[in-house]
């Protein structure tokens, strides 16, 4: 029964360091590709709906090659192409998705075709 209860703790320790040596963030861990730029932005996003919003949005823009909204900061940060886009044609794409990129506000149809909860009116929840 002792060698069982001691296999049984040795499996679970090494089970939970094994799930503790997976938490490293993905963008840590591999650095932006050759040829690649990252550039950020600070939106009006608020909720989890504006992260999913923007990082879709960027995905099809050409050349984007990742977009990733920290909703805590509303910093935007994505790794492009610059061959093939700009920072400001990024920046435009967030304003036309109805946020705010840096100093430039949102374009006023997409704001308004956004969700209540994504609004800038609208508490962080």
């Amino acid at each position: 029964m002792k060698a069982f209860a001691f296999s049984l703790l040795t499996l679970l320790s090494f089970a939970g360091t094994a799930a503790q040596a997976q938490t490293k963030p993905v963008a840590a861990a591999s650095p932006a590709k050759k040829g690649t730029e990252m550039v950020q932005f600070k939106t009006s996003a608020v909720c989890d709906m504006c992260k999913a919003r923007l990082e879709k949005s960027l995905a099809y823009e050409k050349g984007v090659q990742a977009a990733n909204l920290d909703v805590p900061s509303k910093v935007l940060t994505v790794t492009y192409n610059p061959a093939k886009t700009s920072t400001e044609a990024l920046r435009t794409a967030v304003q036309k998705t109805g946020y705010d990129a840096d100093q430039l506000t949102a374009d006023a149809r997409a704001y308004d075709r956004l969700p209540e909860c994504c609004k800038k009116t609208a508490g962080a929840h």
